[in-house]
């Protein structure tokens, strides 16, 4: 019973359905229609794990001696300040920590929440089929908008540094007037760069590790026998343990790139 049912879980995987874009439901507000998707639903998933999981972390601390969870939480956050921020931001730091933080552990939750067969774990249960889960950062548009959100901080933290007229006044390095225009052009250009590959940089790493995990599954489909299906299971098993790194590394290197990106802004020479 138990291994017809895994297996008829494995015959019924869609390549795709971890990372497709599924409407839910649709939302009308006067002439407008709005698709609510799988990934709008693990957006706000993340939030909600967020706001309950992280006050609880905060609260579970006893004494001055952090443990458990909350010694993790505040090694990472530790870290993401005195290592990867201080070194650029400086005396700074402090002002933008908090929305690098919430960067950080928005994205790593969008990464693992990813990780889970939402939809296979509620059919194998109740033996009904729903269609919430997915990788939410596995879609150009949500990785886009967290790009957006690194490319309005930046650029806010840059004027409200050394204010606005200064700001597009330095955004090129000093050189020969007539090269300037070409320049602050080529600089401004620059700037939409760096948000498209941020963009671009964690959906394809979150996307092609999804797709791989899938691939290695569909080698049971194709051969059916247990020769194959053993190898691809511990592979599959192998390869998540992988995910969950990759998971954390794509976060990291996202608030990495946004405080670089936030250090040049804010600096005289960029």
């Amino acid at each position: 019973m138990w291994f017809n049912k895994t297996f008829g879980l494995v015959l019924g995987v869609n390549p795709l359905q971890e990372v497709a874009s599924r409407p839910l439901f649709t939302l009308r507000a006067g002439g407008l229609e709005l698709d609510f998707t799988n990934h709008m639903f693990m957006v706000m998933l993340s939030a909600l794990v967020l706001m309950a999981v992280l006050p609880l972390g905060v609260r579970n601390r006893r004494g001055w001696v952090p443990h458990g969870f909350t010694n993790l939480l505040e090694t990472i956050c530790l870290f993401l300040r005195e290592d990867v921020v201080r070194p650029f931001l400086k005396e700074r730091t402090d002002r933008y920590i908090e929305i690098l933080w919430t960067l950080f552990f928005f994205i790593l939750t969008m990464n693992l929440l990813g990780l889970i067969p939402v939809d296979y774990l509620f059919w194998f249960v109740t033996g009904l089929q729903v269609h919430f889960g997915g990788a939410a950062t596995a879609n150009l548009f949500v990785t886009g908008a967290l790009a957006l959100v690194s490319f309005v901080l930046f650029h806010a933290a840059g004027i409200r540094e050394k204010g606005f007229w200064h700001y597009w006044a330095t955004l090129a390095p000093k050189v020969p007037w007539p090269l300037m225009p070409f320049l602050f052009l080529m600089e401004l250009l620059s700037t939409f760069v760096r948000m498209f590959s941020l963009a671009i940089r964690l959906f394809a790493n979150i996307l092609a590790g999804h797709l791989v995990l899938t691939v290695i599954l569909m080698f049971i489909v194709i051969f059916k026998t247990f020769l194959v299906a053993v190898p691809s299971v511990l592979t599959t098993l192998a390869m998540s343990f992988l995910e969950i790194f990759v998971a954390f590394l794509q976060a990291y290197i996202f608030v990495f790139l946004t405080t670089i990106f936030i250090g040049f802004a804010i600096s005289e020479e960029h």
